[in-house]
């Protein structure tokens, strides 16, 4: 049967590769260009370990997002609506493509693009067009709005903290000298005072406490920007304000009992002081406690301006993508081809079905079924 329809799979063949060839040859080149990145490695904020040089406050526990790598996060970004957008207006896609919506584009540019994270933890950009030049152009841009997206979250993260310190010591600062002003004013108005070795100790510790809850209650305000009320950690500083509140409150009570102490501690009752001496405690342990609070705030406002300069630049470019010399695409003599061996299938196929429709209708029997089966769908219902 195929011997006798050889003629007809030859030419039939030689049709479908030459309607191939000239189709494939009606497509213009495409052109693949592929930039590299290094992704930032995790670094460890200053903040955890500045806040380990304050006294009694524990450090700030900063966890990673889960995922397997840092660079999962990166081509997370890489793919967002955000870069995607920026690209399409930089290089007026939707008139490149002729494409109307940005939705539309999006889906066309993420099929010409590439993103793969490598095994050895660097990053692939490839993007395909038909111009080398604007190949290469966008894969180039991927990285740059990456650096600008990048930046802009690290310094958005950095920025909160530090803008947040910023007003808390301003405030303070402005408190700090209000206390200095009126303690100042109270010695000028009565004469210098000299507390004694308990009462300088009573005003120390007071304002310890004091400054340590003030602190805890500011990294608290801090933390809760990221964690929620269920997170041990916030439910630890919320533990150590409620201790450390009691022992303000305990010796804010010294004040108004007359507790005596055998063993020379602390808690020696300040109504003791008489007159003047009293409202120089109050105002000198009020000037101890800002001092306290703003030499804290001091210590995280640089922490986080040393956290913002060291997020400035992380991304480090490994191959730049340049115009490639050579077509990535179409693959014609590989499609002419497969068109050839898709032709020969096909009319093979076609050939030994038309033989055996043909035998079919020549067995006698087969062909009185035919007949009876023509009948009755002439025939009315």
């Amino acid at each position: 049967m195929l011997a006798r329809a050889k003629k007809l799979i030859f030419y039939a063949t030689l049709g479908a590769a030459a309607i191939t060839v000239i189709v494939v040859f009606l497509i213009p080149n495409s052109y693949t260009a592929r930039a590299t990145i290094l992704p930032p490695q995790q670094n460890q904020s200053v903040l955890t370990s500045m806040l380990g040089t304050v006294s009694g406050i524990q450090t700030l526990d900063f966890r990673d997002l889960g995922l397997k790598t840092p660079g999962d996060v990166f081509v997370a970004m890489l793919k967002s609506r955000t870069i995607e957008d920026a690209l399409i207006n930089q290089f007026d896609l939707r008139k490149v493509y002729n494409i109307k919506r940005y939705q539309d584009t999006r889906k066309k540019l993420e099929e010409l693009s590439e993103i793969d994270p490598e095994r050895e933890g660097l990053i692939s950009i490839a993007v395909t067009d038909r111009d080398p030049k604007r190949a290469a152009d966008i894969a180039n841009a991927w990285v740059d709005e990456l650096r600008k997206l990048n930046s802009t979250m690290a310094i958005t993260e950095a920025a909160q903290r530090r803008v947040f310190f910023e007003q808390k010591i301003a405030d303070e600062k402005a408190q700090l000298a209000n206390v200095e002003a009126a303690l100042s004013q109270l010695q000028q108005k009565t004469g210098l005072i000299q507390p004694d070795a308990q009462t300088r100790a009573l005003i120390g510790a007071a304002a310890e406490i004091r400054a340590q809850i003030a602190a805890r209650q500011v990294q608290l305000q801090s933390m809760r920007s990221y964690a929620t009320e269920n997170n041990p950690d916030v439910k630890r500083l919320q533990r150590e304000i409620a201790e450390l509140q009691a022992q303000s409150a305990k010796l804010s009570q010294t004040d108004r009992t007359a507790m005596t102490d055998a063993e020379g501690n602390l808690q020696v009752p300040t109504s003791r002081v008489a007159g003047v001496s009293v409202d120089y405690l109050h105002r000198a342990r009020e000037l101890k406690y800002h001092e306290s609070l703003y030499d804290f705030l001091s210590r995280q406002l640089e922490a986080a301006r040393i956290d913002e300069a060291k997020n400035a630049v992380v991304i480090q470019l490994v191959d730049r993508a340049v115009p490639p010399e050579r077509k990535s695409g179409p693959k014609r003599m590989l499609t002419v081809v497969l068109a050839a061996v898709a032709a020969v299938l096909l009319i093979t196929i076609w050939v030994l079905l038309r033989e055996a429709l043909r035998r079919w209708q020549l067995d006698p029997i087969e062909a009185e079924r035919m007949a009876r089966l023509q009948a009755y769908l002439r025939s009315p219902l």
